[in-house]
């Protein structure tokens, strides 16, 4: 890896912010930079070093602002874990969630009417100089639209793209050196997940994007007792601003002003859950940032609280490979199926294929056993990582870049579920949400659906079938198909080459046949007893031919 001027001349920034706030110490006390100690007592500029007086969580925050929008990201991650944290610093990092210096109000405005084309007196109605928010990323002042609707108004700060390119271009360095230098890289595959982070942090700076995840979040949620989602106003959005419906509630992290009115709070962490995995699994559409910054509660109807989301850049989804592990795992842990566990790690390739089932059974069971029947008040969550992290480390367990925002996702709902009803149970909560979506996936209307709308592909696919089964007939007639002597590996791969198109192929025969089961049944042909012939048999060749 070669180092460019701009990244030696960041790296350098990011050591003079270090010391100027008095955290060089925590930082060369890590592995990472002991090689360094020597090189840094050397330097003039700690020769003549002065004392800090202003606490240990002040200093770490304002060096957090300092640095920049991904530090800050970082620090309001964290500040979600109240459990892991001293809480000096926790109670500063709390105020990086929408409480970072903002930039000037002459600027903001200068922004939005250059964005949307016309002075901001033409656009609104009435336009708040002072900002409602100041985050990492972006900025937020209330305005009223001329029909008397309250909105806000979000505008990114300005040069965001160049600083977020700069300092991910850090990341990647440390990644590769990672990679290079550290004998548990290849499991953690740090380049993998700083690629990954790019991906959101990227999309992140366009608005336009956060609207249109904004619109569809709106319409998952359309008449939902648990969770509003504001109106976007699409004519008052560009890629670096975005206008949106006002929302009026309280923090979710305000627990004084809850109580005061008498917010049921256990209704309100118990659908804090159900919210998250309806979102991952039902919807597959998940919002990915939920510090307490972003989560407001409407408490018109104290006894049946309600959620109020903002900041929409980062959504998240699954494949629908991992969304069936995930459910699996999940449901599997909950029963304390800890051989099921497993052998799902393995079936999924997050351990490598030789690992002993019997093995990793007995290590999940020793770290996950002692938590359940516990409220989150009574679990070490430091404790149980650090035991996860030894038993992942142990079975040489990969990192999952696809899911990294998932799981941050969930550290963040576990923390405010923490925060608002320590004696909450999350595996009670969670398992009917996911109980029911296996049931409805797995269903025969479900089934039914999904043959349906697969019928144009497989209906293709059946057109092009006899073509090619006279092409096979004419060659074999003319002796025209050949075998060849290959070795054991080559054999091998085309075995599973094979099997794959023989399950291709039996699962569109067999989808086929149960297609016209259901069609001959719904016409009402005579005799029934050939439609449901036909769907028996497609059944069982499905059956017979699904992926072992």
């Amino acid at each position: 890896m070669r180092f460019r001027p701009r990244l030696l001349l960041r790296l350098m920034a990011i050591h003079r912010t270090l010391v100027r706030y008095g955290l060089d110490e925590i930082i060369l006390a890590t592995h990472l930079f002991r090689p360094l100690r020597f090189v840094y007592r050397l330097s003039p500029r700690n020769w003549r070093r002065r004392v800090h007086h202003l606490p240990r969580g002040v200093r770490i925050r304002l060096a957090l602002e300092a640095l920049g929008p991904i530090f800050v990201k970082f620090g309001q991650a964290v500040s979600t874990r109240r459990d892991l944290l001293p809480d000096d610093i926790a109670d500063e990092l709390v105020k990086l969630q929408d409480q970072v210096p903002p930039f000037p109000s002459e600027e903001f405005r200068h922004i939005v009417e250059a964005a949307l084309g016309a002075p901001v007196g033409e656009l609104f109605a009435r336009f708040d100089p002072d900002p409602i928010a100041a985050a990492s990323i972006a900025q937020v002042h209330g305005a009223r639209l001329h029909d008397g609707s309250e909105v806000v108004v979000k505008a990114l700060r300005p040069g965001m793209r160049d600083v977020i390119e700069r300092d991910v271009e850090v990341l990647y360095a440390i990644a590769e050196l990672a990679h290079r230098y550290w004998k548990a890289a290849r499991r953690l595959r740090p380049v993998e997940v700083v690629a990954e982070y790019e991906k959101t942090i990227t999309d992140e700076l366009d608005l336009m994007r956060e609207a249109a995840n904004g619109a569809q979040l709106r319409r998952n949620w359309q008449g939902s007792a648990l969770l509003y989602v504001p109106e976007i106003h699409w004519d008052l959005c560009r890629p670096n601003v975005v206008t949106m419906e006002r929302i009026h509630g309280i923090h979710i992290s305000d627990m004084d002003a809850l109580r005061a009115a008498n917010t049921n709070i256990r209704r309100l962490a118990h659908n804090g859950v159900e919210i998250f995995f309806t979102q991952v699994f039902r919807h597959n559409f998940f919002h990915a940032d939920m510090h307490p910054g972003n989560i407001f509660v409407d408490v018109s109807d104290p006894e049946h609280p309600r959620y109020l989301a903002i900041d929409f850049g980062i959504i998240g989804t699954l494949s629908e490979r991992d969304q069936h592990y995930l459910a699996e795992n999940f449901l599997a842990f909950f029963n304390r199926d800890y051989h099921r566990v497993a052998r799902l790690h393995v079936d999924s390739g997050w351990v490598p294929p030789d690992t002993r089932v019997e093995e990793l059974e007995f290590a999940i069971r020793t770290v996950c056993e002692p938590i359940f029947n516990k409220p989150l008040k009574d679990i070490s969550f430091g404790q149980v990582l650090l035991r996860l992290f030894e038993t992942a480390r142990r079975f040489n367990m990969e990192v999952q870049p696809q899911l990294v925002l998932l799981q941050k996702t969930l550290l963040n709902i576990e923390g405010l579920g923490r925060q608002l009803y320590p004696e909450l149970d999350l595996w009670e909560t969670a398992q009917p949400v996911l109980e029911e979506w296996m049931r409805e996936r797995t269903s025969p209307r479900t089934m039914f659906t999904r043959l349906y709308q697969s019928f144009p592909e497989i209906s293709e696919n059946m057109q092009a079938l006899p073509p090619l089964v006279s092409a096979l007939i004419h060659r074999t007639s003319e002796g025209n198909i050949r075998f060849r002597v290959e070795d054991p590996e080559l054999s091998g791969l085309r075995s599973d080459n094979a099997r794959q198109h023989r399950q291709r192929y039996g699962a569109i025969t067999g989808a086929a046949l149960l297609l016209g089961g259901v069609f001959w049944l719904g016409m009402g042909i005579a005799p029934e007893w050939l439609g449901w012939g036909l769907g028996g048999a497609g059944v069982a060749c499905l059956a017979w031919h699904r992926p072992r």
